[in-house]
C-alpha cells in the first residue's frame, strides 16, 4: 500500500512538473493556484475521479451555499438569483482557475453578515411575547430565502424567540429551584444584581434574551476572526467533497490538527486553549505534559503576552485569533517560552515554560483486567488507529496494543475484550501489524487502486503474541481501519464480533498529500494538504465493507440504533462492490464459535437493560425527527414536561450494575502513584466499565469459549 501510494505521488509530481508551473512566472495568486494543484490531484489521483461537468457544477453551488447559510438568515433572494448565473459555470471555471464566483459570495456574505448584526440587535432589544400562539420549524431545508428586510427580521425574530425561549425556561426553573432551597432573596452589599428569586418574568425574559445576546456575540467574535483564506477553504471543500465524503482540503492550521490527531502528540507547552470575547484563556493542563509538570499555569489564566526565549519583548495576543495565538505557543522541543498572564485572581506575572514532546493521553490504547466467575479477563479500548506519519517506528496502534498484551498475558489473563466501539480508523498499516498479533500469519486486507491489480497485505511474522479467546466490541461508530480488523478476525473465525447490526461502512483509504510539494519557487505560503481516496480496500474473503460495514455476530441495540450516521447516509459515498476471495485458512482451535453465538443470542434476547436500551433508541430518534415547535411558553413547557415524564422511564439505565470491579495494571498503578489526573481519569473509566452491559456480555462470552474449548478437547479427544 506504501509502495503504491508512493508511486501515485511520485507520477503526479513528475507530471505536474511538466506543465513547467511556478509562482513566479504565472499568476501568483493563491487561491488560484490551489484550486489548480488541488483539480490536477484530484483528477489524476483520485479513485473515483468525476466528470466537472453541469450536473457537477450544480451540486457544488447547491452545497456551497448550503454550508455558508444554512439557516437562511444572511442572504436574500435577489442574492442567491444573481448566483444562479453561475449555477452551471462553475465546472468551467474551476478548469480555468476562475474565483469569480467565490469572490462574488465572499464579498456579499461578509456584507449581509454585517448587515445581520443590526438585525439581531434591534430584534433583541425588544421584549418577545410568550403568550402568543406561534410555531417554529427547525427544518431550515424548507426555508425559502427572505425577500426584503422585513421578511429577514421576521427570520432572524422567530429563531432567536426559539432559542430564548430555552434561555428563559432555564431561568424560570433555576428561580423554582432557589425558592424551594430557599436562598436568601436580598442581594449581597457588594453586589448590586438582584436575585433570581425576586425577579419578575419580564425580568428574567430579558435576562433571557441578554444570554441569547451574549452568545451571539461571541459567535460573532468567532465570525470575524476568520479571514479570506478560512471562507476559501469552505469553497475548495464543496468542490473537493463531490468527488467522496472522505476527500477534504486541510488549511495550513487544519493538518497541523489533524496530524495531532492521528499521532496523539504535538511539541508544545501542554495546554488547551479558548477564545472568550478578546481573551485567550487556558481551560484545560494536558496531563504530563510541560505545564503540568511545572506547575504554574492553572485554569482560567488568560494568555497577555507570549515572549520567545531569543526576543526581548512579547508579542500582545489580546484580541488575536486563537489559531494565530497558538501558532506563538507552541514551538519546537527544549525551547523555552515566557508567558505573561493575567491570573484568576487579577495579578499579572510572567512564567517560563521549556516546551516538549505533548502526548494526548485519551488517544492511545489502554488496559485492565476484571475478575469474571473466578478467571481473569482482559479488556483494552483503543479509541484510534493512531500513526506518528514522520516515523512510524515510533509510538502507533499497533506496538501500543502488543504491550499492552503482554503486560496483561504476564498478569495472567485468560480472554480479551478489545473495544473498537466509536474508533473512526487511522493508519491502515498499523491495522495490518494489529491483525498479525491473533494470526500465525496470512492475508489481513485486500486493497485495490483504480486501474490497478489489487494488492493483500499481508502479516508475515509467524508469531503470534494471543492465541487465546478474544471478543471484539463495535458499534455503529466503528470505521474503517476498525472495520478491516474485525472483518479479519471475523473472516478467520479467531474472534466474536458483539456489537450494532452493522458498523459505519467506510471502505475506501484516503492519503495525505502536502500540497507545497508540487510547487516549485512559491512565494505563496504554506498552501496546506489535501487528504483524498485513493484506493478502496476489501476483506479477505472478497467482500467489501463500503456500505455495508461489518455485522456483527451477536447484534445488540444502542443508542445509535436508530440515527442515520453511517457512510450510506452520506452524501456522495463510493458504491459497494466485491472482488475476488484470496486464499486463507481458517483458525484452528477447540473453541465453538456457533454454539457460544447461540447462547449469547438468547442471552441478549432476554436481557431487560438491552430491552430499555432499544425502547430509549426509539424514543431519542422521535425527539431527534422533531422538526416543529411552539413559542407559546405554556405549550412550550408542556412539551417539555411530557418529554421529561417519558424520559423518567430510561432513568434505570444509568442505575445498571454488573458488580464486576477493573484494576489497572502494576505499571500504571505506579503512574498513578504521581498523577493523580491519570487516576482520576482511570476510575472514571473503570466506573463506566461497571455499569457496561456490552463489557459484561463480551465477557460472559469469553467464560462461555473458554467452557467450550475444554468439552471439544475432550470430544475430539475421545473420536480420536
Amino acid at each position: 500500500m506504501k509502495r503504491n501510494y508512493k508511486l501515485l505521488l511520485l507520477v503526479l509530481l513528475l507530471a505536474f512538473a511538466s506543465c513547467s508551473f511556478t509562482t513566479k512566472n504565472e499568476d501568483p495568486n493563491k487561491d488560484k493556484l490551489l484550486i489548480q494543484l488541488i483539480t490536477y490531484v484530484l483528477e489524476n489521483g483520485h479513485f473515483n475521479p468525476q466528470d466537472l461537468n453541469d450536473n457537477f457544477s450544480e451540486q457544488v453551488f447547491n452545497d456551497y451555499l448550503e454550508q455558508l447559510d444554512p439557516f437562511k438568515r444572511y442572504f436574500y433572494a435577489s442574492d442567491i438569483e444573481e448566483f444562479e448565473a453561475y449555477k452551471i459555470e462553475l465546472d468551467d471555471q474551476i478548469k480555468a482557475y476562475d474565483i469569480s464566483f467565490f469572490n462574488l459570495t465572499h464579498e456579499r456574505l461578509l456584507k449581509r453578515i454585517e448587515e445581520s448584526k443590526d438585525v439581531y440587535n434591534e430584534v433583541l432589544s425588544e421584549p418577545f411575547d410568550f403568550s402568543k400562539a406561534e410555531d417554529f420549524s427547525t427544518d431550515y431545508s424548507k426555508l425559502t430565502y427572505a425577500t426584503s428586510k422585513k421578511e429577514m427580521k421576521e427570520r432572524w425574530r422567530q429563531q432567536l424567540k426559539f432559542s430564548t425561549i430555552a434561555n428563559y425556561d432555564d431561568l424560570l426553573s433555576d428561580q423554582e429551584n432557589a425558592k424551594k432551597q430557599n436562598l436568601p432573596s436580598e442581594s449581597s452589599a457588594e453586589s448590586t444584581e438582584k436575585s433570581i428569586v425576586d425577579k419578575s418574568k419580564a425580568e428574567l425574559e430579558a435576562d433571557a434574551r441578554d444570554a441569547t445576546q451574549r452568545s451571539l456575540d461571541e459567535l460573532y467574535d468567532f465570525i470575524d476572526d476568520r479571514q479570506r483564506k478560512d471562507w476559501f477553504a469552505v469553497y475548495i471543500n464543496a468542490i473537493v467533497e463531490e468527488f467522496d465524503p472522505h476527500t477534504f482540503y486541510f488549511a495550513p492550521e487544519d493538518k497541523d490538527r489533524f496530524d495531532v490527531a492521528m499521532s496523539g502528540n504535538f511539541e508544545g507547552i501542554g495546554a488547551r486553549l479558548q477564545k472568550k470575547m478578546d481573551a485567550i484563556l487556558v481551560n484545560e493542563i494536558i496531563s504530563g505534559g510541560p505545564a503540568w509538570r511545572q506547575n504554574e499555569l492553572e485554569v482560567g489564566d488568560q494568555i497577555l503576552k507570549v515572549r520567545q526565549e531569543d526576543e526581548e519583548e512579547g508579542i500582545n495576543i489580546v484580541g488575536m485569533r486563537l489559531d494565530d495565538a497558538i501558532k506563538f505557543i507552541k514551538g519546537p522541543k527544549g525551547t523555552d517560552v515566557t508567558l505573561t498572564l493575567k491570573k484568576v485572581d487579577g495579578t499579572v506575572e510572567d512564567i517560563t515554560i521549556k516546551r516538549d514532546i505533548v502526548e494526548l493521553e485519551e488517544t492511545y490504547a489502554k488496559s485492565s483486567t476484571v475478575i469474571k466467575d473466578g478467571k481473569k479477563f482482559g479488556v483494552i479500548n483503543l479509541p484510534k488507529f493512531y500513526v506518528d506519519f514522520e516515523d512510524y517506528k515510533k509510538r502507533n496502534a499497533a506496538s501500543d496494543i502488543k504491550l499492552e498484551i503482554e503486560r496483561l498475558k504476564a498478569e495472567g489473563v485468560e480472554g480479551l475484550v478489545l473495544d473498537l466501539r466509536n474508533n473512526g480508523g487511522g493508519s491502515l498499516q498499523t491495522v495490518v501489524d494489529m491483525g498479525g498479533l491473533f494470526i500465525d500469519q496470512g492475508p489481513i486486507v485486500q486493497v485495490k487502486t483504480a486501474g490497478e491489480p489489487k494488492e493483500v497485505l499481508r502479516d508475515r511474522d509467524k508469531s503470534i503474541v494471543w492465541d487465546g479467546p478474544l471478543v471484539i466490541l463495535v458499534n455503529e461508530l466503528s470505521a474503517s481501519a476498525s472495520e478491516i480488523l474485525a472483518a479479519a478476525m471475523q473472516d478467520y473465525k479467531r474472534a466474536i464480533v458483539i456489537g450494532s447490526k452493522q458498523t459505519y461502512g467506510k471502505g475506501t483509504v484516503q492519503n495525505v498529500l502536502d500540497l507545497n510539494r508540487m510547487v516549485r519557487q512559491s512565494s505563496n505560503g504554506d498552501l496546506g494538504a489535501l487528504k483524498f481516496t485513493t484506493q478502496k480496500f476489501y476483506r479477505i474473503n472478497g467482500g467489501s465493507t463500503q456500505l455495508e460495514g461489518v455485522k456483527s455476530d451477536v447484534v445488540v441495540p444502542d443508542r445509535y440504533s436508530y440515527i442515520d450516521i453511517g457512510e450510506k447516509d452520506q452524501e456522495n459515498p463510493l458504491e459497494w462492490d466485491k472482488i475476488d476471495a484470496v486464499d486463507y485458512n481458517v483458525w484452528e482451535s477447540y473453541y465453538d464459535y456457533d454454539a457460544t453465538i447461540a447462547k449469547s443470542k438468547e442471552r441478549m434476547a432476554n436481557n431487560e437493560q438491552l430491552k430499555l436500551i432499544d425502547a430509549n433508541a426509539q424514543w431519542v430518534k422521535k425527539i431527534r425527527d422533531r422538526e416543529m415547535y411552539s413559542l407559546n411558553y405554556d405549550d412550550y413547557k408542556k412539551a417539555l414536561e411530557s418529554n421529561e415524564e417519558e424520559s423518567k422511564r430510561f432513568e434505570k439505565l444509568s442505575d445498571y450494575k454488573t458488580n464486576l470491579t477493573f484494576q489497572s495494571l502494576p505499571y500504571e498503578m505506579k503512574l498513578m502513584n504521581k498523577d493523580s489526573i491519570l487516576k482520576e481519569k482511570r476510575e472514571r473509566w473503570h466506573a463506566s466499565l461497571s455499569k457496561d452491559v456490552y463489557i459484561e456480555e463480551a465477557l460472559n462470552v469469553l467464560n462461555d469459549l473458554k467452557m467450550t474449548y475444554e468439552i471439544k478437547k475432550v470430544a475430539t479427544s475421545v473420536k480420536n
